[in-house]
């Protein structure tokens, strides 16, 4: 883990860009469609760092980008090559563009400034999407990745994003999935590979956020 030094100068406001991912209703919601997922991301307390974090960014300048990942009732523009894709037309909750699934979860605070960003198709917020060329016009070196889900969605921001020239910041307790020592493995031996691996309190710190009372 960085020291608070370290992480500080890397978290200037104007050059940093804070990422949620598909922390949307349908997905970690109380409703929602994968309930063990919602489950792992309100327990370990990953959701509420998220809201904590946003709140942050929202005082200091941080802009925050929300990816969403949502479908068309017919289908049309998704894919249908891979088994997630295919067991996501047979789930009982559906990310159908315009509904409730697809706005951004509680406890997190939508801004007026925040861009939220939906996709069709793909397993990244990044690859495929106008993502980047947004990151770039916004001046964008550091991305703080948090989210859903350390299985499959948040590694792949964090690869692309590396893979595009960006230095990446995970708080690992602002990411969720499942099961629990499986999310914890993953950053331990893969993500800190790539990324600075933290946690909400320290990126807080350097933010000017409360951090949390022990």
């Amino acid at each position: 883990m960085p020291s608070y030094e370290q992480l500080g100068e890397l978290l200037e406001p104007a050059g940093t860009v804070l990422l949620t991912v598909e922390c949307q209703q349908g997905v970690v919601g109380p409703d929602g469609a994968l309930p063990e997922l919602a489950r792992a991301a309100r327990s370990s307390g990953a959701l509420r760092n998220v809201a904590r974090l946003v709140a942050a960014a929202h005082r200091s300048g941080v802009q925050v980008m929300h990816a969403i990942a949502e479908r068309r009732p017919d289908g049309r523009g998704s894919g249908r090559n891979t088994r997630l894709f295919r067991a996501a037309e047979r789930l009982p909750v559906r990310q159908l563009a315009g509904t409730a699934a697809v706005r951004v979860a509680p406890p997190i605070e939508v801004a007026e400034e925040d861009l939220v960003l939906r996709r069709l198709h793909g397993l990244s917020p990044l690859h495929g999407t106008e993502t980047d060329a947004l990151l770039r016009n916004l001046g964008c070196r550091v991305l703080i990745v948090t989210g859903v889900s350390a299985n499959v969605a948040v590694p792949n921001a964090v690869f692309d994003a590396v893979n595009l020239g960006y230095t990446v910041v995970v708080p690992a307790d602002a990411v969720a999935g499942v099961p629990a020592d499986y999310t914890a493995a993953m950053l331990r031996h893969t993500l800190a590979l790539v990324a600075t691996v933290t946690t909400t309190d320290e990126i807080l710190g350097c933010l000017g956020g409360p951090r949390e009372r022990r």
